[in-house]
């Protein structure tokens, strides 16, 4: 399975849903919160082309957005082929 990383602030309901999303498809995410880890946002904002909400999501080295990505990747069968590393993410 491809590392996940997600990041997170803890008051943000959209990283809790992505969060339960990951969970029930059993992958493992590190999770960096951007309020507590610092550096973390600016991090997160290079790394994810200047987006700055929480949560973005990564799994290996594609990103894949935020929650409402992650769940339309879900819908259109993209994101267990991503997560087991068969197939790229044909919108990222």
């Amino acid at each position: 399975m491809q590392p996940v990383t997600i990041y997170t602030t803890a008051w943000c309901p959209y990283c809790s849903a992505a969060k339960s999303l990951l969970k029930e498809k059993g992958a493992a995410f590190t999770e960096i919160d951007v309020e507590r880890v610092a550096g973390a946002r600016l991090a997160m904002t290079q790394r994810a082309g200047g987006r700055t909400s929480v949560p973005q999501i990564f799994v290996g080295d594609t990103h894949v957005g935020g929650c409402d990505d992650l769940y339309a990747l879900d819908s259109s069968g993209g994101l267990a082929p991503l997560l087991a590393g068969t197939k790229p993410a044909a919108h990222a």
